[in-house]
């Protein structure tokens, strides 16, 4: 039975999608959720979360909270993440979403420069790294915290949330008169500097982007979605959280990332939204597995994977049927559904975004009979721009735009975007909202890309050097480059790390100073590639970047005494780093520091 949509010109606003979601499907199973003290798995349905919600509005109407005041959010993926976003929602506030292990510097500025009123937290981990900063924190009146513990760490502001919570149950559902274009989330992203900026987005932005994105693909009573992405991150709280809710299927939260492989076989998901680099650690997995079968075993994989692709093409109608079809029941029983099952056995689609997908690691999941959809967009976008089809799908592409994006090439083939989902802008940030949104609405994506004949877009190149990294986070290398650079040990620096699961460096020591620094640490002057040595280098690096956001640190690095010049040609005359040609030149060192990745 395929699922019925709520419209965004139905709904107008993420509460009222919230109420009349709990009017269309009271009963229906909403979450699914792990109990660590019972270590069980629950479920909560609509009804009951309307009751919660109701709970959560009343505690934060305690706190005289005005419409436009921010609350952030920096929990993993629960129920009363989305408690909280609704209660808030509801009553005119703002979201200010955070990443949970986000170090606490990072925080204290989002907090401040987003004047935010309440910030929830998880627990004590959460807390003891928050209090290393705490006199910074001016904005934020009120921390509650999911997980009670002995507060040794004492602060006026920190509340628990059974304390917090009023005892009485039977509150009304509350619904403040937001209107569509009002602010409804502040969602951090870093740009072209070391701090993030802040992208304001509206609930028509959010809700129309959902609801255009849903339209794509059609939905099933009994699906179900896993959601693991953190809810920080717009492609999961649009994917994963939203869109869900508009289709009125169940989401499951996944434990963690090391359980993940285990909640797979244990939920069997139908929908999964991911980066890249989830398929890329399964993928190098198969690989590995393969390599201990025998002769017979990798010729039986390599059969069903070509087979399974040619059956992919000929039903995408790209493709003439084959004899070879004849095989594929055998195979598919043989190899395709053990490899499956470790997904869970029940997998429809897998959306990937927010890096772009190996081809080898698609073909190797479409020919076993995944259902990978690779799509595109930004935080500045809400985020879909383009989303592959089922019937419609160039695993190559990002697919063709979701209704109610419009898209054109620009100056260098940049992808320039207008819908009603481009950002209301950058909070606080005219300029840099002026750098990225042009006077006719147009967004620049910093992207250069190619269209072909049916609409597909494909991107080919950068405008804007920003590294889009195996999990999706954007970092600016020069922004990093330049910082790192300060030290008088390092000459030249290269931060690499695009479609790679961290961050790296190619570095270029000055050769005098390198000298002593060996000396130091009593080492010889060619003791590059010593351990000691790599150690302190990457913690020389660490504190030059201590201000990017944690996820934007430098794992491995590769050293050299010889400088990238004019002459060489890995350098410009304006001394800008050629980046292709130093990629290409040091292939073999960057493929060494992501070796066993």
């Amino acid at each position: 039975m395929t699922q019925e949509l709520i419209t965004a010109q139905s709904a107008r606003t993420l509460p009222e999608l919230f109420r009349e979601r709990v009017k269309r499907s009271p009963e229906t199973v909403a979450y699914r959720y792990f109990n660590k003290e019972q270590k069980l798995w629950h479920s909560i349905t609509w009804s009951e979360m309307s009751i919660q919600v109701a709970h959560w509005q009343a505690a934060l109407a305690q706190e005289n909270l005005v419409s436009g005041d921010k609350v952030a959010i920096m929990l993993r993926n629960c129920p009363q993440w989305v408690m909280c976003d609704q209660a808030a929602l509801a009553l005119g506030l703002v979201i200010v979403p955070l990443y949970t292990d986000d170090n606490p510097e990072n925080v204290a500025y989002i907090l401040n420069n987003a004047d935010v009123k309440l910030l929830l937290i998880e627990g004590l981990s959460q807390w003891k790294r928050l209090y290393t900063v705490r006199s910074d924190i001016v904005t934020t009146t009120r921390v509650v915290s999911i997980q009670s513990f002995d507060n040794q760490l004492s602060d006026s502001r920190l509340v628990f949330l059974e304390q917090w919570l009023p005892l009485k149950k039977d509150y009304p559902l509350r619904a403040e008169d937001s209107q569509p274009e009002h602010l409804a989330s502040i969602v951090y992203t870093s740009g072209t500097t070391g701090r993030p900026k802040g992208v304001m987005l509206s609930h028509q932005n959010i809700l129309g982007n959902a609801q255009s994105a849903a339209s794509c693909m059609d939905f099933n009573a009994d699906d179900l979605f896993l959601s693991f992405l953190p809810l920080s991150h717009t492609l999961e709280r649009t994917g994963g959280y939203y869109i869900p809710m508009i289709v009125g299927v169940t989401v499951a939260y996944a434990r963690s990332i090391p359980q993940l492989s285990m909640d797979l076989i244990t939920l069997r998901p139908t929908f999964l939204v991911s980066v890249p680099r989830i398929y890329e650690q399964v993928y190098a997995k198969i690989h590995n597995q393969l390599d201990k079968k025998s002769a017979l075993a990798q010729k039986l994989f390599q059969w069903t994977i070509q087979i399974g692709w040619r059956r992919f093409e000929y039903h995408q109608q790209r493709a003439s049927w084959h004899p070879s079809f004849i095989l594929w029941p055998i195979l598919q029983r043989l190899v395709a559904k053990p490899i499956l099952s470790k997904l869970g056995g029940r997998m429809r689609f897998a959306i990937t975004a927010g890096a772009p997908m190996p081809p080898m690691v698609a073909k190797l999941f479409i020919g076993l009979g995944l259902g990978l959809l690779q799509g595109y967009g930004l935080t500045e976008t809400s985020p879909v721009i383009c989303v592959n089809r089922p019937n419609d799908n160039i695993p190559d592409s990002l697919g063709i735009t979701i209704p109610g994006v419009h898209v054109k090439l620009g100056e260098h083939d940049e992808l320039l975007t207008k819908s009603p989902y481009v950002m209301l802008g950058y909070w606080n940030n005219p300029s840099a909202t002026k750098n990225i949104i042009d006077e006719e609405g147009w967004l620049h994506t910093g992207d250069k890309v190619r269209q072909d004949e049916q609409g597909h877009l494909y991107i080919t190149g950068r405008i804007k050097e920003i590294i889009v990294m195996g999990n999706g986070e954007k970092v600016p290398p020069a922004n990093m480059e330049m910082a790192i650079s300060i030290h008088r040990l390092f000459d030249q620096v290269m931060i690499i790390g695009e479609g790679k699961p961290f961050l790296s460096a190619l570095v270029v020591l000055n050769a005098d100073n390198w000298l002593s620094f060996a000396q130091n640490l009593k080492v010889d002057k060619d003791a590059l590639h010593a351990k000691s040595v790599q150690q302190g280098i990457l913690t020389c690096i660490g504190t030059h970047i201590k201000d990017f956001p944690s996820y934007a640190k430098v794992r491995r690095v590769s050293l050299s005494l010889d400088p990238w010049t004019v002459e060489n040609g890995l350098i410009t005359p304006t001394l800008k780093l050629k980046r292709a040609r130093i990629i290409e030149k040091y292939e073999t060192e960057i493929e060494n520091m992501y070796k066993g990745y």
